[in-house]
């Protein structure tokens, strides 16, 4: 009888374990809270989108407004093709743009939606040109460090200013200390001044 109470008991926490994984792994593949059946489809063309996936958000403001359906290359504009199902209940103008972002410092990508200014608003078909592709994280090192590295200061030159009690060697010393010498041309005429 104990036994048979503590397989019972073993085989709920499995129960509950098996449940948590699989409801992390909905939530990680982004699978929860999809509603296809009330959606529109729109396109967006980015030149580079990074490590977006499908199924990943479309959010405006911090509000889950649509999911990735699917990507594909377009061969004639070389560019990445990316589906988007938008709820019905989320109405945006025509000239909105998207911007793919990232959640955190090394977070999962996703669409961000700024609305526009149009009178019409965006319905299924309809293509999006104004985007903003992914910021590549090699990219912006390799961008740094050749800023760095183009900032780099010059060698000191004998121009730089001396420090205040620094050594000074006497060749520096007695330039500036030298008088301007007389030119040549003056001397031959004070000669022939004093023979008139």
């Amino acid at each position: 009888m104990q036994r048979s109470k503590n397989d019972l008991w073993v085989g709920l926490f499995v129960l509950v374990g098996a449940i948590a994984i699989l409801f992390l792994a909905l939530k990680s593949a982004n699978l929860l809270s999809l509603n296809f059946d009330k959606s529109y489809n729109i396109t967006a063309k980015f030149d580079n989108i990074g490590g977006l996936k499908p199924r990943a958000a479309v959010k405006s403001a911090g509000v889950v407004v649509g999911r990735v359906e699917n990507i594909v290359f377009d061969d004639k504009l070389y560019q990445a093709s990316v589906n988007l199902a938008m709820e019905n209940r989320y109405v945006f103008p025509k000239d909105s743009s998207l911007k793919i972002l990232t959640s955190g410092l090394l977070g999962e990508q996703y669409i961000g939606v700024e609305a526009g200014f149009a009178d019409t608003n965006l319905a299924s078909g309809d293509v999006i040109k104004q985007t903003q592709s992914a910021v590549v994280l090699e990219n912006l090192i390799s961008q740094f460090l050749y800023n760095k590295a183009a900032e780099t200061p010059a060698t000191p030159n004998s121009t730089a200013p001396a420090t205040p009690g620094a050594a000074t060697s006497p060749a520096s010393l007695a330039s500036p200390a030298t008088p301007p010498s007389t030119s040549p041309e003056k001397a031959p005429e004070t000669g022939t001044s004093e023979k008139k």
